[in-house]
């Protein structure tokens, strides 16, 4: 199936999602068992075989045998792979105990949608909340609940902001979500896995399976894809109905807004501390509540959110995007603020439970902190030394004038002057792939509209830069909406890292034919 087959079959069974969601749900379980079904048969048609070799053995004995042994190895290999084990969440286990207020919040709402009980409460480092279904019996269900609550969330939301959130997980597990969603995803496991074993061992029964692959795959995959995302509006509407459509449309604001902030500025700026101190020295989940109040300031919380609801969904993600979501629920984003967070849930182990993972995150984190330190500090010394040489009125070469530019923007901290200097540079080398791609990939970050064709000149000089330039290019298009252009780039870069890994594959062996 084409991609645009693919899209295609999407979009229209999106449309049959909306309608009749519990139609759509039974067609999608059926067509699941059917991919079961049909593996059923295929076993059972080898152990029917297998069985009557046995059966044979007794008169034909070597002549059976030389077809049980294979025989019985490509069934095991078949069932293997069948067999997906999910392994469980990993977090700091909450007892009811340490956090009863938690717990009675929990109980509430679990009561309130007729959610099952949760086996287990994490809470993980993650800017995230989720249940998750781990199957006690493999194959055969009889499934074990986990809920994870990510700290930094909870650091984040007001109480009744992160109670919507877990009234949307919780809405999942009510309506059957989370078993059907595991079980599907399992069922996506099962054929990847089935493929991988069946390449690896080269194995002659591929035909068996191959021609069913093909066409199951693809055609499964686009049938779950709408359903997920039916989900996730039903458990929105189970959210908003526990709390209210306001609650829920700030929560679902403030959490794309704070992930934007993590991403663009917090966790940027914590690592950017190892230029000056040679080992780990600040505490990020202890000041993660304060510092979201202090440096979300409106001009910022505007531009992430335009961000966030400019984004569309992709067929890559079965979440609908913002904008789709709030829409559903009729409601306007709202950024309201979060004074009192929800992490005060946790009571007295609030302070424990941060500082063992600002210990998890300094254990976790020394090894890049202390390559950065030193790769900061040697580029100071380096920054200062070609600064000093053309100071002296010294005569640079063109690599050390772009390293120059580049430590003047990356450690130096000022990207006007390293625009100058690129700007300078490419009077002098002109045809230089460095600092064609160098400065234009400035200029597309400033939405400067000279940088496309300075990039898509270095993309056509020098290889190593295409797959950086296609993404710089996708991204410039994508905020201009320019969506064609966006996803064109976006295929060529994919395009070209799938030919790198093919080429790495290729040279990995040598065989007598090459």
């Amino acid at each position: 199936m084409t991609d645009e087959r693919f899209e295609a079959l999407v979009k229209r069974l999106d449309g049959q999602a909306r309608s009749n969601p519990g139609a759509y749900r039974l067609k999608v379980l059926l067509l699941a068992a059917s991919g079961y079904l049909y593996l059923a048969l295929v076993v059972l048609l080898i152990a029917m075989v297998l069985g009557a070799l046995l059966v044979a053995l007794v008169n034909l004995k070597l002549i059976a045998l030389k077809f049980i042994i294979p025989l019985a190895i490509f069934l095991w290999i078949i069932l293997k792979a069948l067999w997906v084990k999910i392994a469980p969440p990993e977090g700091t286990e909450l007892s009811r105990d340490q956090t009863p207020e938690l717990f009675g919040l929990i109980d509430e709402l679990r009561l309130k949608l007729d959610a099952p009980q949760f086996h287990h409460v994490l809470i993980d480092s993650d800017f995230n909340a989720g249940v998750v279904q781990i199957p006690r019996l493999g194959l055969f269900g009889w499934p074990r609940n986990y809920l994870i609550i990510g700290l930094p969330l909870m650091k984040s939301l007001t109480v009744e902001q992160f109670k919507s959130v877990l009234a949307h997980e919780f809405g999942h597990l009510a309506g059957g979500h989370g078993r059907t969603s595991n079980w599907i995803y399992r069922q996506r496991l099962r054929w990847n896995r089935l493929i991988n074993v069946l390449d690896a061992t080269e194995s002659r029964g591929r035909f068996l399976f191959m021609p069913f692959l093909r066409w199951y795959t693809p055609y499964f995959n686009a049938f779950s894809y709408p359903l997920a995302r039916s989900n996730e509006f039903e458990a929105d509407a189970a959210a908003a109905r526990l709390t209210s459509k306001r609650v829920l449309a700030e929560a679902l604001t403030r959490v794309d807004v704070v992930a934007q902030y993590l991403s663009a500025r917090y966790w940027p700026a914590v690592l950017e501390r190892a230029a000056d101190s040679p080992s780990p020295n600040f505490t990020p989940y202890g000041h993660l509540g304060g510092s979201i109040a202090a440096e979300i300031d409106p001009a910022s919380a505007d531009q992430w959110l335009e961000q966030a609801l400019q984004a569309t969904t992709s067929l890559d993600d079965t979440h609908p995007s913002l904008r789709e979501r709030l829409d559903a629920l009729d409601e306007e984003p709202r950024m309201a603020p979060a004074d009192e967070t929800a992490d005060r849930l946790l009571g007295a182990t609030l302070a424990e439970i941060t500082a063992e993972y600002d210990r998890r995150w300094a254990e976790d984190i020394s090894p890049v902190w202390e390559q950065h330190h030193r790769e900061v500090s040697e580029g100071r010394e380096k920054l200062a030394e070609l600064n000093a040489r053309a100071g002296r009125g010294e005569a640079l070469t063109v690599d050390d004038e772009l390293e120059r530019a580049m430590l003047t923007d990356g450690i130096g901290g000022d990207p006007d002057e390293a625009m100058r200097l690129l700007r300078e540079l490419r009077r002098r080398a002109p045809d230089d792939p460095g600092v064609i791609f160098n400065l234009g990939i400035r200029l597309l970050a400033r939405d400067d509209e000279e940088g496309v064709e300075l990039v898509e000149r270095a993309m056509s000089l020098e290889h190593q830069a295409v797959v950086v330039g296609s993404q710089a290019l996708a991204g410039y298009y994508e905020r201009r909406g320019d969506e064609q252009r966006s996803t064109a780039f976006s295929e060529r870069m994919f395009n070209q890292l799938k030919a790198y890994q093919e080429g790495e594959s290729e040279r990995e062996q040598i065989l007598i034919s090459d």
